[in-house]
């Protein structure tokens, strides 16, 4: 049982990415599940101690963004890892298919509504990157968002090409303003899907998250993990980079994103706030007053 280093999974576009060569599976970091909880929990002290600092300093605020294809473990790991974060200081936004309202506006106009405040961590689960993902698997899905026929290139791989340098310019804007993007694709294997899908099936609690359409998109898994591989070689950044989790072992899965997670937000520059002494001592005065009056 090694140390998780949290680099071996950060893709920030100096090198390229490549989906064949990143396994779904690699030995642990836990010894059993009692040893991972207690790693967990030990990080979501820290978490919350950093996020802490970070709300009273109020300058930065955190955008985490998970991609993965369905029964990754998305949901798990968001509620397992931010379970010890103050709830009056984070949000969580899950998005699905865009609405009626949604179609009227352009594709980023849905998730600029949802974006925390400084001082916030906002957790997307999904995100703009269906725009890229979703939509490279299925194009005949563009057609839905209204786009003037005159400004949709010809050439899908221009059209491509333009969602991902918006997406770049959108989270390089955020990253300007205080608000880092910390992005994790969740890379799980077919054979792993299709084990936890039939436990949803055979679960009759869980049966209803799953249709015969989410059965149909499995036959375009070659498509999604190669329109994932373009995704995170054309929008991983220096500053805004792509973390990609083996995800066949949930366990080792979480543990390996509270580690990212709490490294990330220790490592911002700031501060709680000071008081001068001479100020605190006389607020200390005026409760002691208003005490002797009661």
């Amino acid at each position: 049982m090694g140390k998780v280093k949290t680099s071996t999974f950060r893709y920030d576009g100096r090198q390229p990415f490549s989906i064949r060569e990143m396994p779904t599976l690699i030995e642990p970091f836990y010894r059993d599940e009692a040893d991972q909880n207690q790693q967990v929990d030990e990080l979501a002290i820290r978490m919350d101690q950093a996020q802490n600092r970070m709300h009273a300093d109020g300058h930065y605020g955190m955008l985490v963004v998970f991609q993965a294809m369905d029964a990754a473990g998305k949901d798990s790991s968001i509620r397992r890892i931010f379970k010890g974060v103050n709830p009056s200081r984070f949000q969580m936004a899950p998005f699905k298919k865009p609405a009626e309202e949604d179609l009227k506006h352009d594709f980023l106009w849905r998730f600029w509504q949802e974006l925390p405040e400084r001082g916030i961590i906002g957790v997307f689960n999904r995100s703009y990157y269906e725009e890229v993902l979703a939509l490279r698997v299925h194009p005949e899905r563009l057609q839905e968002q209204l786009i003037p026929a005159n400004l949709v290139p010809k050439n899908e791989t221009i059209l491509w090409k333009q969602r991902f340098d918006d997406i770049v310019h959108f989270e390089d804007y955020l990253f300007r303003n205080g608000f880092p993007v910390l992005k994790f694709y969740l890379h799980v294997s077919k054979e792993e899907q299709g084990k936890r899908l039939i436990a949803r099936l055979e679960d009759t609690e869980k049966q209803w998250k799953l249709s015969e359409n989410d059965l149909k998109e499995r036959e375009f898994w070659p498509k999604h993990l190669l329109a994932y591989e373009d995704t995170i070689n054309a929008t991983a950044t220096k500053q805004n980079p792509w973390y990609v989790i083996p995800s066949d072992d949930r366990i080792n899965q979480q543990l390996i994103i509270a580690h990212i997670l709490t490294e990330l937000i220790e490592s911002l520059p700031v501060h709680f706030p000071t008081t001068d002494k001479k100020e605190a001592q006389s607020l200390i005065r005026q409760i002691k007053k208003q005490d002797r009056k009661s």
